[in-house]
């Protein structure tokens, strides 16, 4: 042994671990194992496999001659195996032995480590910064190595061969000798692991774990496969473990110095796992050291989506499963109000706006990926100069700003609370290299903002607020050649500013052009951009007019501060036609204007070439494609340019959009110009689904009715009629044969489904008003309308000539307020049709088909649906049970069902609340008979789609509900098969297709509770709350009033209490119920069994009133502007400026309004309240006056009564400060 080696031996005397050659055994045991099976799964490592068995029998004949050198290596790792088993076997006289036997193998083991892999154990807490020192060298080193191609890669090949060589000794003797049984399938291990010099050991039934590991890693992954170790004498291993458990606690510090050295290793190596070569992605023989490309790689995979992803990312994923009820997937229609974007060629891929969605469409692929987060309709949007970056932005309450990744379809940037004003973004732009937005806000007082938004910054770098003269500032763009430079104008003002980013100030500069400016008109401003190679802005007029804005830069050397500013420089007249758009590409600059012509100049003003033979409508936007116009070649079919040497005009494809919602690509080689598709371009109220085919009609204000095949996705015809004549609403009859279309004016069509010809030679025009409703009977003899001036018409189909044509019958003005739904049902004893009209005027009117005639439409019966509020809307309910029932919703929340014969109210019940009532629903159609047990409602409110799952009963859970429409929701409609349901936007111009889950909205329902769980939710506090325990005590003290309160007989307590005391509970806990509510409470209780037993109910328990009183009591209880609003009808204006009633005034309502009071029951009423009796003791079997309730109203009421005296003074309610809300 060298001198060196010598010293190496003597350090590692005074560092002996047993806790360490513990360790490394189990280390080359996982190894052994892991081997073994590496080499059962491939053959072609079995030859290495053998030829390490050949060398681990040369290795023992070599250590049994006592050989030093290679030979003492292996000796070592035998006296480590030698150490270990005694230790498992427990054989306490040897432990003594046993020590120095380790200490022996320690130092040899020592002495390989340092001549084989160049690592010096660190020795005494002393020396233990020195070789730390020298550890962290050779990684370096190590690194450096493993980068090369040549000798390093020999020189791993030997350090892993020399280690198979020892793991196989080890692996073998171990298999032979110990009692340890390994399960070790399927273990994957990282490589630091067999460098770290560290392993894990668990035990089973041991008080102690004999683990110890410097990577929390490996020791993760054992634990997560769950490796089990059975050792057969446990005693004997914690015998051992006390006698060297004192050895443990003073090489503690030694041990967190391995610790440390070994995470610097991890830090500096990406972690590879044995499992790879298991698939045969490693090479026998290799080193588990990753290379440069394979680390390259392996953090690529540990980088985000956004920064791995590449054009073609958003098409390559995979559909999701469907974890939501209702999930956009198709939107018709776009808001050509807004910009059209050209983000790729390859596929011909588009960006525009549809509502509050912005929608990535692949014209080749015929998708769309639906970009949504906005709770308001988007009012701007811009993209990147590479296509890469989206920016949206909104207007209305919690606007936001958001920033989308185009590859991906991530958000991956949102600013919340843009405008804290709630007012939105007017305009938005972003730099060329997408480091900066900009955005222009829709207030009175406009204020522009610079948005540093890669910083993930919720507030601008600077503001700037604009003086109301400066007009409304709605286009706004960056200089593309310097960040620090933006241009806006309104239609009347160019402003200019520069962004002083270190001192984040924003300073403008805004002249006024008058007439005097260049004796000319020069008109109102449509766009601005910079100039391409001077110091200038351009501003494009409506005029046809180009006005040229000079920037001028202080001198460098100026002592006093100044700014930037522009001067009018020079008025150009371009054309004849209004210019809409300005823009510029490569060399050019662009213009298109209002006769649909596009234009292209030099930086001159020169112009170089044009398209105006295309008769377009007005452009609205134009987007070049990001690929630069490839060299002309031999086959190019390029234009020549005009200019005096007619070269060929070389141009990127752009698309072009138009005011009248069509969209262009324009093919620059060979002039191609294709159109894309053609949407309405005005709002939209109508659609209907054919009843038995994927197909759904459009209709639109701007007169257009176009048909899709919704399943395909396909635009199949359309047709537009004459000026004047928009659609206002659409029905297919039930065969599918006929389309009904009422319009703007009042004219109704009836029209052939697949081609949209007049079925009838004219048009009916019997109205004058807008048509809003169009129904069909179900054996199509009958047509009715509704138009907005209160009207029904119906139409019949008669024989004339053999031949079947519609004629009209009669129309009768029925109701006295906006008619909400228009129905035709079946009469089940003669299966004749019947017609029904519900109106905002509260009336459910039926009429009598077979006694009407020409002029004459009969009415049946009338009847009043509500009291306080006003119904929206009605339909068939489904025959769920064996009565028939109407369902009626309400404008406050309300579900009641009505008797479709008798026109009984029987049930009222909590509908959906979400921010408003319910507009229109629909029953969902079943696809098969197996389904009709239990059915489902569509429903649409103010901005949402939603579904009911029936039968409704108040529950909460049952229900769901989406944004589809910010603006407004203005129609919808159901697939035949009940797949989609569809929406209207109205002035949004859009339809939007929402696929139906019912799974998901049924395991939302089961999260919900079973039984009164859910309804418990709907009280404070819930069942255990303060209200639900009053409301106990008050349900059981009406059992002690119904008995006497003063008897002295035996009291009987039962779980009910009567009919006749419900109302009184009701007003005791705070619900005050009308007389007509009342008496809908007792039908709804009376009549609940009548059907099925034909008895009547007489009773009610604690659970079904509670479900009574929540279904029946006001959604957001009492509050003071309900109050006021009463006042502001009732009312007049006193001289403060508020509504007021006065004294006379309130108690003649009283007395003749409504539900009128007698003379005795109003002066009992305000005794009790002012206190002069008792409270409730009328209502008290055995009270009785105290005195006498002679009250002079005169003087106790003012002469002026305002809802706030009436609520607070009068009624003695408490208004809350927060909600408004109302208490006793």
């Amino acid at each position: 042994m060298s001198d060196a080696e010598e010293s190496v031996e003597t350090e590692e005397e005074e560092t002996y671990n047993p806790n360490h050659e513990e360790e490394n055994l189990q280390q080359r045991l996982t190894e052994d194992t892991l081997s073994f099976e590496e080499s059962q799964e491939e053959e072609g490592w079995e030859g290495d496999w053998m030829e390490g068995e050949k060398q681990v029998e040369e290795g023992e004949a070599a250590r049994g001659k006592g050989e030093n050198g290679e030979e003492g290596e292996v000796r070592g790792e035998e006296g480590e195996v030698r150490g270990e088993e005694g230790e498992v076997r427990g054989e306490e006289g040897e432990v003594r032995g046993e020590e120095e036997e380790r200490e022996e193998g320690k130092e040899r083991g020592e002495e390989e480590k340092g001549e084989g892999k160049g690592i010096e154990k660190e020795g005494s807490k002393e020396k233990g910064g020195e070789e730390e020192e020298h550890k962290e060298e050779w990684w370096e080193g190590k690194e450096e190595e493993m980068e090369k191609s040549g000798e390093g890669e020999e020189k791993r090949e030997v350090v892993i061969k020399e280690t198979e060589k020892t793991v196989g000794k080890a692996g073998e003797e171990t298999a032979n000798k110990s009692k340890t049984l390994f399960s070790l399938d399927d273990i994957v291990i990282s490589s630091e692991s067999s460098m770290s010099a560290s392993s894990l050991i668990e035990t089973s039934g041991s008080s102690k774990s004999s683990s110890h590991s410097t990577s929390p890693e490996v020791s993760e992954i054992f634990r997560d496969k769950g490796i089990k170790f059975q050792v057969s004498e446990a005693a004997a291993i914690r015998s051992e473990e006390e006698q060297i458990s004192s050895l443990r606690k003073s090489l503690k510090e030694a041990e967190d110095t391995d610790q440390k050295a070994a995470q610097e290793w991890r830090d500096r190596e990406p972690k590879q796992e044995v499992a790879e070569a298991r698939n045969g992605k490693a090479e026998p023989g290799k080193s588990s050291f990753l290379t440069r490309e394979e680390r390259q790689k392996l953090s690529q995979s540990k980088e985000s989506l956004v920064s791995t992803s590449t054009e073609d990312t958003l098409y390559q994923q995979e559909e999701g499963s469907k974890v939501y009820p209702l999930t956009m997937t198709w939107t018709y229609g776009w808001n050509s109000f807004l910009p059209v974007y050209y983000l790729r060629e390859s596929q011909r891929v588009l960006l525009y706006i549809c509502a509050h969605t912005a929608v990535i469409y692949n014209v080749f692929r015929n998708t769309q990926y639906h970009l949504q987060g906005h709770p308001n309709i988007i009012s701007c949007l811009c993209v990147s100069e590479d296509k890469r970056w989206i920016a949206t932005a909104d207007k209305g309450p919690g606007c936001l700003i958001i920033i989308w990744d185009s590859f991906t379809g991530i958000p991956v940037h949102t600013i919340f609370d843009s405008c804290p004003e709630g007012n939105g973004i007017r305009s938005i732009a972003i730099t060329r290299d997408a480091k900066f937005l900009a955005t222009i806000s829709d207030a009175e007082i406009q204020k522009v903002c610079i948005w540093k938004w890669t910083l993930a910054v919720e507030t601008p770098a600077c503001t700037l607020d604009l003086p109301k003269d400066y007009g409304v500032q709605n286009y706004l763009t960056f200089n593309p050649a310097n960040n620090k430079e933006l241009v806006s104008n309104s239609m009347t003002l160019v402003v200019y500013y520069f962004w002083f980013e270190e001192k984040d100030i924003l300073v403008h500069s805004a002249p006024v052009l008058t007439e005097k400016t260049f004796n000319k008109l020069v008109g109102k401003f449509s766009q601005s951009v910079f100039h391409l190679k001077l110091s200038q802005i351009l501003s494009a007029t409506k005029e046809g007019k180009m006005v040229v804005w000079d920037i001028h830069y202080p001198p460098s050397s100026s002592s006093t501060p100044a700014f930037p500013f522009i001067k009018p420089c020079k008025l150009v007249h371009l054309q004849k036609e209004g210019i809409t758009v300005l823009t510029t590409v490569d060399s050019y600059i662009v213009t298109g204007d209002i006769k649909g012509s596009i234009k292209f100049y030099d930086h001159n003003l020169a112009i170089v070439n044009w398209y105006s033979n295309f008769k377009l409508g007005a452009i609205r936007t134009l987007s070049f494609s990001k690929t630069p116009a490839s060299s002309p070649t031999e086959k190019s079919n390029l234009p020549t340019d005009c200019t005096l040497s007619g070269d060929l005009f070389v141009i990127r494809n752009f698309l072009i959009g138009t005011f009248d919602a069509t969209v262009y690509h324009m093919t620059a080689d060979g002039t191609t110009l294709e159109k894309l598709f053609v949407e309405p371009r005005d709002a939209i109220y109508a659609i209907s689904c054919h009843p038995f085919q994927p197909l759904i009609a459009v209709g639109s204000v701007c007169g257009m009715i176009k048909v899709w095949n919704y399943e395909k996705k396909e635009y199949l015809f359309s047709r537009f009629f004459e000026k004047g004549l928009g659609v206002q609403s659409l029905a297919y009859n039930p065969e599918g044969a006929l389309l009904g279309a009422g319009f703007t004016e009042g004219t109704v069509y009836i029209l052939d489904a697949m081609s949209l010809a007049n079925e009838s030679p004219e048009p009916f025009r019997y109205s004058r008003t807008g048509i809003s409703h169009v129904s069909f009977s179900h054996d199509s003899n009958y047509m009715a309308t509704a138009d907005v001036s209160f009207t029904v018409a119906v139409y019949m189909m008669v024989v004339k000539n053999g031949q079947r044509v519609w004629e009209y019958m009669a129309r009768l003005r029925s109701h006295r307020n906006a008619i909400r739904s228009l129905l035709f049902g079946v009469h089940l004893d003669s299966n004749e049709p019947r017609l029904l009209s519900l109106g905002k005027d509260r009336f459910l009117i039926e009429y009598n088909l077979t006694k009407s005639y020409k002029d004459h439409l009969a009415v049946l019966d009338i009847h009043r649906t509500d009291q306080g509020s006003f119904p929206t809307c009605m339909i068939w309910y489904p025959p769920l049970t064996k009565e028939l029932f109407l369902l009626i919703c309400n404008s406050c929340y309300k579900v009641k069902l009505f008797n479709s014969n008798t026109k009984m109210c029987r049930k009222t019940l909590l509908g959906p609340v979400y921010g408003s009532p319910i507009e229109h629903t629909q029953v969902l159609p079943v696809k098969s008979t197996l389904e009709l047990q239990k059915r489902y409602l569509v429903f649409i409110n103010k901005d949402k789609v939603g579904l009911q799952i029936l039968p409704v009963d108040g529950n909460p859970h049952k229900t769901c509900a989406i944004i589809c429409h910010p603006s407004g929701v203005a129609g919808m409609a159901l697939s035949y098969d009940g797949s989609y349901a569809f929406t209207a936007g109205g002035q949004d111009f859009s339809v939007v297709q929402w696929e139906i889950n019912l799974s998901a909205l049924d395991a939302a329902v089961s999260l919900g509770g079973e039984d009164l769980t859910p309804f418990y939710g709907l009280v404070p506090g819930g069942r255990e709350g303060k209200f639900y325990r009053e409301l106990e005590d008050y349900f059981y003290y009406s059992q002690i009033r119904t008995q006497g309160i003063d008897t002295m007989e035996t009291r009987q307590v039962s779980e009910h209490i009567c009919l006749s005391e419900l109302p009184f509970v009701m007003r005791a806990i705070g619900f005050y119920p009308s007389e007509e509510k009342i008496d809908d409470m007792f039908n709804e209780i009376k009549f609940s069994e009548y059907v099925d037993t034909g008895r009547l109910i007489d009773k009610i328990n604690l659970p079904d009133f509670l479900k009574v009183y929540l279904n029946h009591r006001p959604p957001f209880g009492n509050t003071l502007a309900g109050i006021q609003n009463s006042f502001n009808v009732l009312g007049f204006t006193n001289s403060q400026g508020e509504k007021a009633i006065r004294r006379e005034d309130f108690l003649n309502l009283l007395l003749t309004k409504g539900e009128h009071m007698t003379e005795e029951e109003m002066y009992d009423c305000f005794s009790t309240l002012f206190g002069l009796n008792p409270e409730g003791w009328k209502s008290e079997p055995a009270a009785t006056s105290v005195r006498d309730s002679e009250i002079c109203l005169e003087k106790e009421l003012p002469d002026e009564i305002t809802a706030e005296i009436f609520t607070t003074e009068i009624l003695g309610l408490a208004v809350s400060d927060s909600s408004g809300q109302l208490f006793v």
